[in-house]
C-alpha cells in the first residue's frame, strides 16, 4: 500500500460522527448545518438539457472536453472577471473537470515534484482535500493561520523565506471555506509576486465566488488580479470553479480548471492517464448553466434572505458577523466548539461542524478553536427553525 495513506487525518465528518456517538437527540426533525451541500432547486433548464442529451452516452468523451464547453467557460471567465478579450484561449487555458474536489486533489499529484523538503502551503482552517492532496503527493504541509484579527485571511508576509523557497504549490480559497473571507486584488497580486520570486504554482479555489451580498461588488479572482498586472499569460496562476454552489448542482460533478497554459498542458497529460472524462450529457448541461446568469442571481437572493433573518435571530445571544461571501456563518461559541456542537445536537437535534475539525494546531494553538461552521444551505424556513433552536440551546446552557 502507498505508505503516505497512513499520513491522512480523519475526515471532519468522521470526527463529527464520533462526537455525536452515544447521544440520543430529542424527537425533533433533524437539521444539518454541518455540510456545505446546496439544497436549493437546480435550474430546470439545466436538468432538461441533461435529459435531452442522454443519447450522447453512446460515445467516449475526450479528457479535455468538448470545444463548445471550453468556449462557454472562457466566455464566462472573461465576462465575470473582466479579463482582456481573447486573453483566454479555450484550447490552451481551460480544462473541464468532474467537480473541483477531484481536480484540487489531482492537481497536487501532477505538479508536486517528490523531493526531500517539498512543501505545499494552505490556509488554516482549510478544505481538507488540500492537505490530503499534499500528503499523498509526498509533500509536507505548511499551514497559514487565518485569525479573526487578520480578517480570517492568511498573513503571507509572516511566512519565513525558507518556507516559500521550499514551497511548490500554494492553495488559496477565496471566498474562504469556512470563513467566507475574500482576498482583494492587491493581496492576490502579492501572492503572484511571491510565486514569481520563489517559483511555486498558485491553485486558487474559487468555488464560492458566485455567492455574495452586493450585486455591484462580486469577489475578485486570481486571473483578474493577474490580468490587472498585465500578465495575460496567467503564468503560475490556476483557478478552480464549479457548478455545485453557483448553480445548485453538486451531483452533476461539473467544474473547470483555467489559467497557465503550460501547467494545464501537463495537468491534461496527467488526467489522460487518470481517466476522468466528463460525460457528454453533463457537458451539454454545463454549457447551458455557464451561459445563464439569471438563475445565479436568484440563488444569491435566496441566500441573502437567509443570512438576514438568521443573523437577526442569533445576534442577541450569539453575535455573528456576515462573511464577505459564501454561505457559511462562522460564530464564536460561548464554550468549547466541540462541546457546543455536542450540546446543540443533544438538546435540539441540530448539527453544526466544530471549527477545530477543520484546522491543525500551530504555534498559537488551533486557530479553529471555539468557533463552529453553520452552512445556511437548507430552505429559509428550516434555517429559521435552526436559528430558534440554537437560541433555545444557548438559553439552557
Amino acid at each position: 500500500m502507498n505508505p503516505d495513506l497512513t499520513r491522512l487525518h480523519a475526515y471532519p465528518f468522521e470526527k463529527l460522527a464520533a462526537l455525536k456517538a452515544g447521544v440520543e437527540p430529542p424527537p425533533l426533525t433533524p437539521i444539518a448545518l454541518s455540510i456545505g451541500e446546496p439544497k436549493h432547486q437546480p435550474p430546470a433548464f439545466v436538468l432538461e438539457t441533461l435529459m435531452t442529451h442522454l443519447h450522447t452516452l453512446s460515445s467516449y468523451p475526450l479528457t479535455k472536453g468538448q470545444a463548445d464547453l471550453r468556449q462557454a467557460v472562457a466566455e464566462w471567465l472573461t465576462w465575470r472577471f473582466q479579463l482582456p478579450a481573447a486573453s483566454l484561449d479555450p484550447e490552451r487555458h481551460v480544462l473541464p473537470v468532474n467537480g473541483t474536489r477531484e481536480a484540487l486533489f489531482a492537481f497536487a499529484q501532477a505538479v508536486v515534484e517528490r523531493r526531500p523538503g517539498a512543501r505545499v502551503a494552505m490556509p488554516n482552517p482549510f478544505y481538507q482535500i488540500y492537505e490530503g492532496a499534499a500528503l499523498l503527493a509526498g509533500a509536507e504541509c505548511h499551514y497559514l493561520d487565518t485569525p479573526a484579527d487578520h480578517r480570517f485571511l492568511p498573513d503571507f508576509e509572516a511566512v519565513p523565506e525558507a518556507v516559500w523557497d521550499a514551497c511548490q504549490l500554494l492553495y488559496i480559497c477565496s471566498p474562504g471555506n469556512p470563513t467566507g473571507a475574500v482576498l482583494d486584488i492587491p493581496q492576490l497580486q502579492r501572492v503572484i509576486e511571491l510565486a514569481d520570486r520563489h517559483d511555486f504554482i498558485i491553485a486558487s479555489d474559487e468555488c464560492y465566488s458566485e455567492i455574495y451580498f452586493d450585486e455591484a461588488a462580486p469577489p475578485p479572482g486570481l486571473l483578474q488580479a493577474a490580468a490587472a498586472m498585465g500578465r495575460t499569460g496567467y503564468e503560475r496562476c490556476v483557478v478552480f470553479h464549479s457548478l455545485s454552489k453557483r448553480s445548485n448542482l453538486p451531483g452533476l460533478r461539473s467544474g473547470f480548471v483555467a489559467g497557465d497554459a503550460a501547467v494545464l498542458k501537463q495537468f491534461l497529460l496527467y488526467r489522460t492517464y487518470h481517466g476522468c472524462s466528463m460525460a457528454p450529457p453533463v457537458q451539454a448541461a454545463s454549457i447551458a448553466a455557464w451561459r445563464d446568469e439569471g438563475h445565479v442571481a436568484e440563488n444569491r437572493a435566496l441566500y441573502r434572505a437567509k443570512f438576514e433573518q438568521v443573523k437577526a435571530i442569533l445576534d442577541p445571544v450569539l453575535p455573528v458577523e456576515l462573511p464577505d461571501a459564501g454561505f457559511y456563518l462562522w460564530p464564536q461559541t460561548p464554550l468549547d466548539d466541540q462541546q457546543f456542537a455536542r450540546e446543540l445536537f443533544a438538546r435540539q437535534h441540530v448539527t453544526v461542524l466544530p471549527r477545530s475539525f477543520l484546522s491543525r494546531d500551530g504555534a498559537q494553538g488551533n486557530p479553529g478553536r471555539n468557533r463552529v461552521r453553520m452552512a445556511l444551505v437548507a430552505e429559509l424556513d428550516e434555517c429559521i427553525e435552526a436559528a430558534h433552536r440554537i437560541v433555545a440551546c444557548l438559553h439552557a446552557l
